[in-house]
């Protein structure tokens, strides 16, 4: 007999593909009013993975300005990764108090760089770009605190892979189009997500839906009436 736990998986499984296929007419539409309401972004080139990596990690649970402060006095502290590694917990602590749950991140930042100087030997993540995708999903996801959205961003930002990473934004924009279920793991709005976006524009929708879920598609009282999305929108037609 199969598990409670194993059947809501089958269920919710069967959740995604129907959502899947109900609203991929949609995402075309989306993806050009996004386009045409927020333009192309461009990504930056030359990015490290392991400063993408941490940085992510930094920006959990806080603004964009608090985690780029928190990023910046860090690398300014800490010249190098390598420097950070052998340093007291109690010092990358200080260095990023700024960001918000100081004492958390610095020991996850900490044994991070353990874990990959023990795992590679150097604190050199580049490998990530030219590993299979899943073996280089699998090393990030291998360590503690890191998350699909984490996992995401490092392979999407910093090595150009096809991999699209979903943020609270992302997740509530998605949610009120319908494009995954209103019950969705982090896990599975990720593959569903990566499966109705094309690959070639995963970067230029991520920033867009993040910009849109900044400005208009507010958690409270989004203006719906300012929407370019609004016509694809069940949250807007419940209302």
């Amino acid at each position: 007999m199969p598990s409670k736990a194993k059947a809501a998986r089958a269920k919710a499984c069967v959740a995604v593909d129907d959502a899947d296929h109900a609203v991929a007419e949609n995402v075309p539409y989306i993806i050009q009013n996004l386009k045409s309401a927020y333009g192309l972004p461009k990504p930056e080139p030359g990015l490290d993975p392991l400063d993408v990596l941490i940085g992510t990690i930094l920006s959990q649970a806080t603004s964009d300005t608090n985690s780029y402060r928190a990023f910046e006095n860090l690398k300014r502290r800490f010249p190098s990764w390598e420097q950070a590694r052998r340093a007291r917990v109690a010092s990358i602590e200080a260095a990023i108090r700024s960001g918000g749950l100081a004492r958390q991140k610095s020991k996850r930042i900490k044994n991070l760089l353990n874990e990959i100087y023990e795992q590679r030997g150097s604190l050199d993540l580049s490998f990530l770009k030219r590993a299979p995708l899943d073996e280089a999903r699998q090393f990030l996801a291998s360590f503690k605190g890191i998350g699909p959205k984490t996992v995401a961003c490092t392979l999407l930002f910093a090595c150009s892979r096809p991999v699209f990473p979903i943020d609270t934004h992302i997740f509530r924009i998605a949610r009120r189009l319908a494009l995954i279920p209103e019950r969705c793991s982090d896990e599975q709005a990720h593959e569903l997500m990566g499966r109705i976006i094309p690959q070639g524009r995963y970067f230029e929708v991520h920033v867009n839906l993040i910009r849109h879920g900044r400005r208009v598609c507010r958690p409270q009282a989004p203006l719906c009436e300012e929407c370019c999305l609004v016509e694809y929108c069940e949250y807007y037609g419940s209302g």
